[in-house]
């Protein structure tokens, strides 16, 4: 499958979405920072499974319908930085939708992330990511599950990583930096997170109307595991 994560910049680059979709297949579109009252219920054959309702500036999950069937939607509030707590940009930071492929018949979770910006301390972030990846636990315990978004987190990335892998996740990085608005923060601040995924390229997009440049993730589900055969003895 393919997806692809965009930061629109106040919703500046909406207009940019129908050209990406197209001309990389996406099957599956997260947004953040999008006015949710002024988005389509349809992009390039993408259906809107959902979008969050109580922010000024939201996220918003696509699918493919002749790939996927959506089966449960949740949004969630995080730990608040001080940003929002005084300007109120984001209350709901983590959108996650559970998705049936049609054609493996599995089931499996889709996630748009949007962390607290630079001005709150990584350590703020950590805890945002932490409890968005419980969460998503929540909609379906062991099922393959992807985050991706903007993490606003670009540097002692290791140490994230770390902290991610011990809830069981993966961090997988775009091959390029996907933030070059100011000097000293260009990096990678949009991402991945993963569970039951085989991540096998996140290439980050030429850059359009927002200071995100899009990325596009090109993953496939792991096989599931094979059930251990027990033999049972009768005396």
């Amino acid at each position: 499958m393919k997806l692809i994560s965009y930061n629109l910049r106040k919703h500046r680059a909406a207009t940019e979405l129908s050209a990406l979709v197209d001309r990389h297949g996406a099957d599956l579109l997260c947004l953040q920072e999008c006015d949710t009252d002024d988005i389509p219920s349809q992009i390039a054959g993408l259906r809107l499974a959902d979008a969050t309702h109580r922010n000024r500036l939201g996220l918003a999950v696509y699918f493919r319908r002749d790939m996927y069937r959506p089966l449960e939607v949740r949004s969630l509030a995080l730990k608040k930085s001080l940003h929002d707590r005084v300007l109120k940009p984001a209350e709901e930071r983590m959108l996650g939708v559970r998705l049936h492929d049609i054609d493996q018949g599995r089931d499996l979770i889709i996630a748009s992330f949007h962390a607290a910006p630079l001005t709150a301390l990584n350590r703020l972030r950590r805890a945002q990511i932490r409890t968005a990846l419980g969460e998503l636990q929540e909609i379906g315990h062991g099922l393959p599950s992807l985050m991706v978004g903007d993490y606003n987190y670009p540097v002692f990335k290791e140490n994230l990583g770390q902290k991610v892998r011990e809830q069981g996740y993966q961090l997988t990085l775009s091959d390029r930096r996907t933030y070059t608005r100011y000097r000293y923060f260009r990096g990678h601040y949009d991402f991945a997170t993963s569970a039951g995924f085989d991540i096998e390229r996140i290439r980050t997009l030429p850059q359009g109307r927002s200071d995100h440049l899009p990325i596009l993730v090109t993953a496939r589900m792991s096989a599931p595991a094979a059930r251990e055969h027990v033999e049972i003895k009768v005396a």
